[in-house]
């Protein structure tokens, strides 16, 4: 039933030959992290991706203040992974946390990518995913970061991830948007 739903999201990028979700399938092994437990360190040279069915992860750092930066959010139905380090085989400059207990599909990326050498069809969802959440998602936010209000991200935020913010605590909200908890507070009357 796991897996199902794995191939339910990717058909939404393409349709797969039997032969290439039977291939994708052989490389799928699932795993729960527990709440606060790293999928992704600093550091480390990622090897893998994972596919979050339940659960939520983030993607952060630590500022040269101390205090932590949060890039990104992966809820359910999102592939997440420290892509360029993957790609580059070097290490991660982020951390990729359980904020919830986190139950993922995890495989091989130097697997898979030989699975997008041998299969048009999953080349064509790699090709589409990437494009939309890695360029076409990413770029807007970076540009957000540097040029809109917190009032304006915090819209921004709220229309990408509706279902988080009774999920999250205000300080995870906070540093995604690159403010303090109590400046959201005091913008917004942000309470959770």
């Amino acid at each position: 039933m796991m897996m199902d739903q794995f191939f339910k999201k990717i058909g939404m990028y393409t349709v797969l030959s039997k032969e290439a979700e039977s291939a994708w399938r052989n490389l799928l092994k699932e795993k729960t992290y527990k709440k606060g437990e790293c999928f992704i360190r600093i550091g480390q040279v990622p090897k893998k991706v994972a596919f979050v069915l339940k659960g939520l992860f983030s993607q952060n750092y630590i500022d040269d203040n101390g205090d932590t930066v949060i890039k990104y959010f992966f809820p359910e139905g999102r592939i997440a992974g420290s892509i360029p380090a993957t790609l580059q085989q070097s290490e991660s400059l982020f951390d990729i946390t359980a904020l919830e207990e986190t139950t993922v599909l995890e495989y091989d990326f130097i697997a898979f990518k030989r699975l997008v050498s041998g299969y048009p069809d999953i080349a064509v969802f790699y090709i589409h995913y990437l494009e939309l959440h890695w360029v076409i998602d990413k770029e807007p936010y970076e540009v957000s970061l540097r040029s809109d209000s917190a009032k304006i991200r915090y819209a921004d935020f709220l229309r990408k991830y509706p279902e988080l913010v009774k999920r999250l605590k205000k300080h995870h909200i906070a540093s995604y948007l690159g403010i303090t908890p109590t400046q959201l507070s005091r913008i917004f009357g942000y309470s959770g």
